[in-house]
């Protein structure tokens, strides 16, 4: 006895009878105003619950029309290529479609009318979403009938009453650079093209020392860090501790002296059981090197990319001005956000301050390359801000609320010419190409943290064009510290088979100079 389906295949050579004909006519004469049709809203069922001032849970249901006209949509566009066994392509009956192909259709339609109706649902609740929604799209059954029903989380951007940012009072360190401010520049300069000759005599500060690191708590080691190379300043740093007075304890030590001290561990440490405790910390000096800086000859004007001494004088001021604009930049921002976010005391969820820790690290990276500074005082900055990422994290957060509503009201977006001038700057710092800049950027997911830069210094330069401002003198301070990109206490212990720890270097864009 033959199955239905195999009658249907017999059937074939007949064709589709008449009413299935004149269906796929219909269906063909009714493409342009089906398509219109399918552009409509779905019809929802949304329910939408605070769960703090970042976020919601959703409940949606989508209803059973819906569900049926994105199914049918689907089975039209698989008609005319569909093979089925027994039939020329594209002549299979619907209704044998539909049984063949129902499940890989309605899994199809599963993650589109839910992507679908997210969109809606942010739209039609003026939600402003800061983060993808927490959903699981493969536990959302299909149902046989009646609504498809499902419920995720959501971070939003918080409701708050926008402050008054016109005409505020700001004050603004300005100075007007001279010969020996360039001459300061230069001798840095020249320090970093310097040759270190191994020293027998007592370090001095300024120099570099290789040491052995040991980190111990009563007695334990915790960490050993083996032949760490740093500059002999005032302040040594690492991602989760900061040893004030270094040169006090280092100044003066031969090859093979040890020297110990100790230190709080910061709060932030990406090891958890060692935040805030005291640990000791070691030092076996291995190596001491004395720099001594080159002269300033054509083959090293040449290998700068310079014809003349004055060119590169000149370029040096370009760069004294960057990093005053950004100076001013930062001190615009904070008094900024001390006048603007006064209001704006609601809580951010932990999940996402500890998400967004590191992309601010990543785009303050960013302004301090493209603004001039040296690897080795961005990699310090980079130090002090894990050290207090929650605190800046939650500050930066409130900031760019603030700020992204303003550019919203005021149209103020990025262009790709916005994007090429950016790149071009944090080429011209590090030495690399402007294509390979933004290959490296693209690759790392970072165009959208450049993006938001852009963006919040146009709504800053906004806002200072029509502020009122009182000038005061700008002193630059030479950097006394010195940052290695690692964490002392050791990496964030595993709490979980195939955890990731959050306290690596690794994709701030900052490398330690250490030896170089």
């Amino acid at each position: 006895m033959s199955n239905p389906d195999e009658r249907e295949v017999n059937e074939h050579d007949e064709g589709l009878d008449a009413e299935e004909q004149a269906t796929e006519a219909s269906m063909a004469g009714q493409e342009g105003a089906e398509a219109e049709k399918e552009q409509e809203d779905l019809h929802l069922e949304t329910e939408v619950a605070e769960q703090g001032p970042c976020e919601r849970h959703i409940t949606v249901k989508i209803s059973p029309e819906d569900v049926q006209r994105y199914f049918d949509r689907e089975i039209r566009e698989l008609m005319p290529t569909v093979q089925v066994p027994g039939f020329r392509p594209g002549r299979a009956p619907r209704k044998l479609v539909e049984r063949r192909f129902r499940k890989e259709v309605s899994e199809r339609i599963k993650t589109e009318l839910i992507m679908d109706a997210i969109a809606q649902v942010s739209r039609d609740e003026k939600l402003t979403p800061i983060s993808e929604p927490d959903l699981d799209i493969d536990a959302v059954l299909m149902p046989e009938e009646g609504p498809l029903t499902f419920e995720f989380d959501l971070e939003v951007r918080p409701e708050f009453p926008m402050p008054d940012w016109k005409g505020l009072r700001i004050e603004k360190p300005v100075r007007e650079f001279t010969r020996e401010d360039v001459d300061r520049v230069l001798e840095d300069l020249l320090h970093r093209r310097a040759a270190l000759t191994p020293q027998e005599g007592p370090a001095q500060l300024g120099d570099y020392l290789t040491c052995d690191i040991t980190v111990q708590t009563d007695g334990q080691t915790i960490a050993v860090h083996k032949e760490q190379t740093f500059r002999l300043r005032r302040v040594l740093s690492f991602q989760d501790a900061r040893i004030e007075g270094i040169d006090e304890l280092l100044v003066g030590v031969r090859v093979r002296d040890r020297r110990q001290t100790e230190v709080v561990v910061s709060e932030e440490a990406a090891s958890a059981r060692w935040r805030g405790q005291k640990v000791t910390v070691l030092f076996e000096v291995q190596e001491i090197k004395r720099p001594e800086p080159p002269e300033l000859n054509e083959e090293l004007l040449s290998l700068y990319g310079f014809a003349s001494e004055g060119e590169l004088r000149d370029y040096l001021m370009s760069r004294l001005q960057r990093q005053l604009e950004y100076q001013q930049r930062e001190s615009a921002r904070q008094q900024i956000a001390q006048l603007l976010t006064q209001a704006a005391d609601w809580e951010l969820p932990e999940k996402l301050l500890q998400r967004q820790s590191q992309r601010e690290l990543e785009r303050i990276v960013l302004e301090l390359q493209r603004s001039g500074f040296s690897d080795e005082d961005i990699q310090a900055q980079a130090n002090m801000l894990r050290q207090r990422s929650r605190e800046l994290t939650a500050q930066r957060l409130r900031e760019h609320f603030i700020l992204e509503r303003i550019a919203e009201e005021e149209g103020i977006e990025a262009t790709e010419e916005d994007y090429q001038q950016e790149i071009a700057l944090i080429a011209m710092e590090t030495g690399e190409t402007p294509r390979r800049v933004r290959a490296r950027l693209e690759k790392a997911g970072m165009m959208d943290i450049l993006r938001n830069q852009v963006i919040e210094n146009k709504v800053i330069e906004l806002i200072l064009s029509q502020a009122q401002f009182e000038e005061k003198p700008y002193e630059p301070q030479r950097e006394d510290a010195y940052g290695l990109d690692l964490a002392l206490t050791g990496v964030a212990e595993k709490e979980s088979e195939g955890a990731e720890s959050p306290s690596a270097g690794g994709g701030t864009g900052a490398e330690a100079s250490a030896g170089q």
